[in-house]
């Protein structure tokens, strides 16, 4: 067990300094990462053995150890000389009762530590990043018309009154907001121990915060409010990030929390080997383990011959095929005449995929279906006390959805909206903004009535059915074909063309209800108009005089529509007698 004590004294970029006592046990060896992540850390640490500072140790068998006291930058680099890789020093260095260091500093913001992200490429013009961040170790916010003595730990009060006064004239309203936003997050919720993110040149920069913020006057007001920063060595392409990273990265403030998806930032540059190294080294107590579980990777199961017998499809393969489009572009529209099975196959390869049905949430379009109902909007409720109603924001099923299946622990599991009847809707009033995020998976972008900044998460999948006989109904526009898949399902096509007969074989049913159903569609020019299956899939068709009643009931008069005004006896062409002396004549045409 390591010893210490954090000191008054500042280092090189502001933060407070730590002593690492001596006679602390020092890890012999490093992770792989850790030359490259924590450069000048790995440099301190090998200085310190060639300087015989840190020895064999005769106390630890195995183990370095230190053989005089050891003042470092900050808390986190006197952990990583002795520990061989990364580490946020405010949370490993405990006290005796094990509480951690960060629990003893006069922070203003007080719980877990936070991951952040501060834009810093393009400050008026400028890029502080390279410029002066990471040269200097630091992170700023631009704030050159602010009053001269904002202290750190301000309130958000007193934070609104300093800059509605020094900035009426500059400012609109709502910039004024966002900068109160800003300055109250760098100032009052960021503590040392925070990871910090920026972009510059398409590439991401990650650090850890040291010490506290201070105002100080700067070039052009670009940096007056700062905060020492230990900046990784090595950044990432921001195109190989997560796409949820990129997801958060792409909110357009200056400021943004990222600790939905601290986990993805704490991986980034650590191979699974050294994250479950940490994971086992700290019993599961650090964000190495949050890491190792973001790092679970979504898949859709495959399909089998089980699922395909079950289903009644009749070759895997072309199951695999719609899991594979499904995988490719998350959205697919199965389509096609009534009766086809399009609304059971797309639950059931739902619930396959998802795990479960409760993966899965069914909504059903309407002409008078909106953004509203579908997504967010304002809607009465009443206040359980006063029993009085208001209009308030209230969440629809795919937001709903989607907040399930982002929460930490869902990210690998898929869930999948089905979308039944899409067509019968206006699309485009329907989805919004979203309309965007369903071509664009790795953005976000800010929402009609709550204001927040929304992504759909990479695993929901969302399945819709259209049915093609209702001429009512425009077709779908070419920006929505665009965003989905489209599989048919027709009696014409495999699956649907044999599922009957293959249900009646496996019911150890007589074939000719599909004999039948076959020859109708012969007769039967508009593909669009072909009935499906689904009609003579039902127990009650197979009691006394069932199948006479489901044509006559179900099928004739979807078929009188059709021809509705043309002068067809639909009876005469397409009745049963007709059909099954028609069936009965190709059955003794057929050579045996």
């Amino acid at each position: 067990m390591a010893r210490g004590h954090l000191l008054e004294e500042k280092g090189t970029n502001g933060s407070q300094q730590f002593m690492v006592c001596a006679g602390s046990p020092v890890r012999p060896e490093i992770v792989p990462s850790f030359p490259d992540r924590m450069r000048s850390s790995y440099a301190l640490r090998e200085q310190l053995i060639s300087e015989g500072r840190i020895v064999q140790s005769s106390t630890y068998p195995g183990y370095l150890e230190t053989t005089e006291d050891i003042t470092c930058n900050s808390p986190s680099a006197a952990a990583e000389i002795l520990v061989g890789r990364s580490s946020n020093g405010w949370q490993e260095w405990k006290s005796s009762e094990g509480h951690p260091l960060s629990d003893y500093l006069p922070a203003s913001w007080h719980g877990p530590n936070r991951t952040w992200l501060v834009r810093g490429s393009n400050v008026s013009g400028l890029d502080l990043v390279q410029r002066l961040w990471l040269p200097a170790g630091q992170v700023s916010v631009a704030a050159g018309h602010l009053r001269d003595g904002i202290q750190q730990g301000i309130s958000k009060d007193e934070l609104r009154t300093a800059v509605e006064e020094d900035y009426a004239s500059i400012l609109t309203y709502s910039q004024r907001s966002q900068l109160i936003e800003d300055l109250h997050i760098f100032l009052s919720r960021m503590k040392p121990g925070d990871t910090v993110c920026s972009i510059s040149n398409s590439r991401l920069y990650v650090g850890e915060i040291t010490g506290d913020a201070e105002q100080s006057t700067s070039e052009g007001g670009r940096s007056n409010l700062r905060r020492p920063v230990e900046w990784q060595a090595i950044a990432y392409d921001y195109h190989e990030l997560p796409e949820e990273l990129q997801q958060k990265l792409s909110v357009q403030h200056d400021v943004v929390d990222l600790t939905a998806v601290a986990s993805l930032v704490a991986g980034l540059g650590r191979s699974d080997e050294e994250l479950a190294d940490e994971v086992h080294e700290s019993e599961g107590d650090s964000s190495a383990e949050l890491a190792a579980l973001a790092r679970r990777e979504l898949e859709l199961p495959e399909p089998t011959e089980q699922l395909a017998v079950e289903l009644l499809v009749h070759d895997v393969a072309w199951l695999r095929e719609v899991r594979d489009l499904l995988w490719d572009e998350r959205q697919l529209v199965f389509y096609g005449p009534p009766g086809t099975g399009k609304t059971y196959l797309a639950l059931k390869l739902a619930e396959y995929f998802g795990g479960g049905p409760e993966q899965v949430k069914l909504v059903q379009f309407h002409p008078s279906y909106s953004y509203e109902d579908f997504f967010e909007g304002f809607r009465p409720q009443e206040d359980p006390v006063t029993r009085e109603v208001a209009f308030r924001i209230t969440d629809g099923p795919l937001r709903e959805l989607a907040d399930t299946a982002a929460k930490e622990g869902n990210r690998h599991i898929p869930h999948f909206l089905v979308i039944d009847e899409i067509n019968r809707a206006n699309l485009a009033k329907v989805f919004g903004e979203l309309y965007f995020l369903l071509e664009y998976r790795n953005r976000s972008v800010r929402l009609t009535y709550s204001g927040d900044d929304f992504a759909l998460p990479p695993n929901l999948f969302v399945i819709g059915t259209m049915n093609t006989a209702d001429r009512s109904i425009a077709l779908v526009d070419a920006a929505m074909r665009r965003r989905f898949s489209f599989v048919e399902l027709s009696p014409r096509t495999e699956p649907t063309a044999g599922l009957l007969r293959r249900w009646l074989a496996r019911e150890g049913r007589d074939p000719e209800p599909a004999d039948l159903l076959d020859a109708l569609n012969a007769r039967i020019d508009d593909p669009d108009f072909q009935v499906g299956p689904s009609y003579l899939m039902r127990k009650g068709v197979y009691r006394d005089g069932g199948l006479e009643r489901t044509w006559r009931t179900k099928i004739l008069p979807l078929l009188e529509e059709h021809h509705y005004g043309e002068g067809l006896d639909v009876e005469q062409h397409y009745g049963l007698r007709a059909l099954r002396a028609a069936v009965a004549a190709s059955q003794q045409s057929t050579p045996r």
